[in-house]
């Protein structure tokens, strides 16, 4: 299942979502991956949690954001939980291109009984319906 932490820019979503995977990671039986646009927050996480800089991984488009995906849940058969920071930067998305990829998301999480936890740098309020049913936290 995928879950937004939705809000505008600086208004704490990454705190959110560290405080989370950090207490997540205490009862994990498998694995969780952290992705984000740089190794900034390297020393915030627990050193359990695999930290991925997919600025690193040359990925241009939604597709090749969504293969990333797979290819990290297929090299893993314990994988747990995904966060994901700055998605729509990490995802080379605009705000139209969101739905797609959210539902695309929703299936593999889905289809491979993993949750993908995502924040969302828009107002709750400026989401699609689609999007908008999957807000956990809105900011």
């Amino acid at each position: 299942m995928v879950q937004i932490i939705a809000g505008e820019k600086g208004k704490g979503k990454t705190k959110i979502l560290l405080d989370m995977v950090n207490s997540d990671i205490k009862n994990a039986k498998g694995t969780i991956v952290y992705l984000d646009k740089s190794l900034d927050h390297m020393y915030e996480l627990d050193n359990k949690v695999r930290l991925i800089n997919v600025n690193d991984y040359c990925i241009t488009n939604a597709e090749e954001f969504i293969g990333f995906i797979c290819g990290i849940i297929s090299q893993d058969h314990d994988l747990e939980k995904v966060y994901l920071d700055s998605f729509l930067k990490v995802a080379h998305l605009d705000a139209a291109a969101a739905d797609a990829a959210v539902e695309k998301l929703d299936e593999v999480s889905k289809k491979f009984n993993l949750d993908i936890i995502v924040s969302f740098s828009q107002k709750s309020a400026d989401l699609s319906e689609t999007v908008k049913s999957k807000v956990k936290v809105a900011l």
